[in-house]
């Protein structure tokens, strides 16, 4: 199972520090979106290589190459579709792969798309397979062939489109086909942010929705973010609402280490969840190896869970390894819970027993 199946996703989305997004999300979300290349922050050689792309196709009075997003969810791939819009001075029509189950859902949007418009496609790699092989003629050669009956009788009818670009997103770019990777003119990987570019998205975001913050504030919040602006501008609200209801609505790094305790967001960014993994593997196993499954019923939680929603941050934070005999707790990981890892036993002529016996 993976991020596509729905359980996942939703606890995902329910976890403070979880980067899909959530109604509010994408409310709050329309608000804080920078309008152009020069108001977005990080992705620095993302943001020039595609300002010089756009550039070249505004000169050439073209539409600009087809683009391939790719990277973790919340590092800001819709808001780069929405600029690349604007910076075009086109319209945008925005979809996702899940929504296409049929070439002739494809067909439909493709058949209104206007001259230069931006089509957006979120999640690209969960589209149809029909529909994924009639998208590979439109982005080539801007032409779709529109099937009509049935059985021998069915006849393929050419339809023109206008020249479009085509915006993919994906948080799984190995899913993709290499005949479609290979139609994109140009492809960006989006990184996680470090935390000074984070400091700038939540200084942003705090004077976009009115809120007083200062360095020490907005260094606590983005330190908490796990490399993520979605999760950086959700930490900012809650925190804000803990100013304004036990403060003077002001935020320091006080005042967001407390709102911050009372969310169980601790100073690594680790929630309940990514906790209760950790101690599990650390208290209960002395650390590992230990099976997925074990661990997943130790924890409480559903074996997907663990493995797609919590194990990943742990991993990349170097909590976490995963091994052929199962889950290993890092030396990080005993540190960051204030324990002592287990002495290794001893087999009988003094040299360490790798197997404990």
């Amino acid at each position: 199972m993976n991020w596509d199946d729905t359980t996942d996703a939703e606890a995902a989305a329910e976890r403070l520090v979880g980067a899909a997004a959530d109604g509010e999300d994408q409310a709050v979300e329309a608000a804080l979106r920078p309008k152009d290349l020069g108001e977005f922050i990080g992705q620095e050689k993302v943001r020039e290589q595609l300002d010089l792309v756009l550039r070249a196709a505004r000169a050439r009075g073209a539409t600009a190459d087809h683009v391939l997003l790719s990277g973790a969810p919340g590092l800001g791939k819709t808001t780069l579709s929405m600029i690349i819009a604007a910076e075009m001075e086109a319209p945008i029509r925005i979809t996702s792969g899940p929504a296409i189950q049929h070439a002739g859902d494809l067909a439909a949007i493709l058949s209104s798309l206007q001259e230069g418009e931006v089509l957006f496609l979120d999640e690209i790699h969960r589209m149809s397979r029909p529909a994924e092989e009639m998208l590979y003629m439109a982005m080539e050669d801007f032409r779709v062939d529109v099937i009509v009956g049935k059985g021998p009788g069915a006849t393929a009818i050419p339809l023109e489109l206008p020249p479009f670009t085509l915006v993919g997103a994906t948080t799984r770019a190995g899913l993709l086909p290499p005949p479609l990777r290979d139609r994109f003119g140009f492809t960006a990987h989006m990184e996680f942010y470090g935390p000074a570019e984070l400091e700038r998205v939540v200084h942003r975001s705090a004077g976009l929705l009115d809120v007083e913050i200062d360095a020490t504030g907005a260094a606590e919040i983005a330190g908490r973010s796990r490399g993520t602006p979605r999760i950086a501008n959700r930490l900012l609200r809650r925190v804000r609402d803990y100013a304004q209801v036990k403060a003077d609505g002001r935020i320091t790094q006080e005042i967001a280490s407390a709102a911050l305790a009372v969310y169980e967001v601790d100073a690594r960014g680790l929630d309940r969840l990514d906790r209760g993994v950790l101690e599990a593997l650390l208290k209960l196993f002395g650390g590992g190896p230990v099976g997925l499954s074990t661990l997943a019923v130790a924890v409480g939680e559903e074996r997907e869970t663990v493995e797609e929603v919590a194990e990943p941050f742990l991993v990349r934070e170097g909590l976490l390894a995963r091994t052929p005999r199962g889950r290993v707790a890092t030396p990080a990981a005993w540190a960051h819970l204030g324990l002592t890892p287990p002495r290794p036993q001893s087999s009988g002529n003094g040299q360490p027993d790798l197997f404990g016996a």
